[in-house]
């Protein structure tokens, strides 16, 4: 019996919520720490991309704020769409090594700029004893580990991850400053331009990541990855490893292939074809694909144990001494196997490198949706715990949702919609029902 999407879904919905509610819990305690250090007055006057238009007051009236903030809003979406196009443009016309240069300085201002302001107020706050050089060299040497973390190769994924959180707290952190009536029109303009931007035809982000997906590359922006690492347990995946790959480089590709220990003649011959083709043999890795064990079958010959590892090595003279490694990848997403990839049984070699290059892949969120899923939690903050709750709980769910709709949709899909929309409607349905039931309720000692 095939198992329930639900089943093999909840590792991904794991490793893309953990990050999630991090940043949003250190964004809200960021607000609770900092909104004593500075007044409403002074975060007022701030002139960002998101205010070009119009400055709120706390004067002005209720129409003229819902004016000015669809006018900056619509000025913000303008200039996202600009931008994003221009990137598109330039990933057209292969300026990748431009695009990764403005990424490296994007990271650094990030981190050095609004980061370091951030890191001055904690101290002002709690009265550090730390000297100007000390939070120099502090500030420096975490900016430069945080831009090489997240551009280099061979920095562990859980570093990385790290870094790319650290990035949306200190620009979620910084949008917490705008004014209210700004920040909730501007939240639901960019939950649909996310919406047009990637599903409707022409829309930058749709170009875009079907650009990439045709050169078989990394998308060139800051992206977060999940890579969960998959139980090898031979009950829990199953069948559903029609096809394990292993790991594949532009040397080549791994390929594991079952052998029934029933018929020696079959593997002995599958051995000798994969000698025949030009690859190594090597007969005693365990068998990861299949997950029968010895007392199904009431006796251990009913399974199989080991398989053959065939590694093509028509590249393998780029290697300086002609030589070449096995590479099998411990990290798998489960997201493979629900997009329908390796479930038959007789895949062709011809669709081993596409299947195992998407086996190496996880869900991967963008930064900007790490930042406003958190500036939403962060305005809720500024007015109660109730909201923050309730909001938390309305961007959790919605996120929960757009990760099962991405399982059945097998295409890229906006994470701003669900949980933008649930997450305004849950503020104010909290902040003008339920908080004044529940503190009308406590207030007279009321037992409910």
């Amino acid at each position: 019996m095939d198992s329930s999407i639900l089943d093999t879904l909840g590792v991904e919905i794991i490793g893309v919520m953990s990050p999630v509610s991090v940043c949003m819990l250190l964004v809200v305690l960021l607000v609770y720490t900092l909104s004593s250090a500075t007044s409403s007055a002074a975060v007022g006057t701030i002139r960002t991309a998101a205010n070009l238009v119009y400055l709120e007051s706390p004067s002005d009236s209720a129409t003229r704020k819902l004016e000015g903030a669809l006018l900056n809003a619509l000025v913000f979406v303008v200039l996202i769409a600009i931008v994003t196009f221009v990137l598109v443009v330039l990933y057209y016309y292969n300026f990748t090594n431009f695009l990764k240069n403005y990424m490296r300085f994007s990271a650094f201002f990030v981190l050095g700029t609004m980061g370091g302001s951030i890191f001055l107020s904690v101290i002002q706050q709690f009265s550090l004893p730390i000297d100007s050089i000390t939070c120099f060299l502090l500030l420096f040497n975490f900016t430069v580990v945080g831009v090489l973390s997240v551009f280099s190769n061979g920095v562990p994924i859980f570093v990385r991850q790290t870094y790319m959180v650290v990035l949306g707290i200190i620009v979620a952190a910084w949008f917490t400053k705008l004014p209210e009536w700004t920040t909730w029109v501007l939240l639901l303009s960019l939950a649909v331009y996310d919406l047009v931007a990637v599903l409707a035809p022409g829309g930058p982000l749709k170009l875009l990541v079907e650009l990439a997906s045709s050169r078989d590359e990394e998308l060139p922006a800051l992206v977060y990855e999940a890579r969960p690492v998959v139980s090898r347990s031979p009950v829990s995946r199953g069948s559903h490893l029609g096809l394990l790959v292993g790991g594949v480089s532009e040397t080549g590709s791994v390929e594991l292939q079952a052998v029934s220990q029933d018929n020696p003649n079959l593997r002995d011959s599958e051995a000798g074809n994969l000698e025949n083709e030009g690859g190594e043999t090597a007969p005693l890795v365990p068998n990861l694909r299949d997950g029968r064990t010895s007392s199904s079958g009431g006796s251990g010959s009913g399974s199989s144990d080991y398989s053959v590892v065939d590694v093509r090595l028509d590249r393998g003279a780029q290697f300086g001494n002609g030589e070449s490694e096995i590479v099998v990848d411990e990290e798998m997403s489960p997201l493979v196997d629900m997009l329908g990839w390796g479930d038959d049984r007789e895949q062709t070699r011809e669709e081993a490198p596409e299947a195992s290059m998407a086996a190496t892949r996880g869900i991967k969120l963008g930064l900007g949706d790490f930042v406003f899923y958190s500036v939403l939690v962060g305005r809720a903050a500024m007015y109660d715990l109730m909201t923050v709750y309730a909001c938390y709980l309305a961007i959790i769910s919605g996120l929960g949702c757009t990760l099962i709709l991405l399982s059945v949709c097998h295409r890229a899909l906006p994470a701003l919609p669900i949980s933008i929309t649930l997450g305004v409607i849950f503020y104010f349905l909290t902040r003008l029902l339920m908080e004044p039931f529940v503190v009308g309720t406590s207030s007279n000692l009321m037992m409910f």
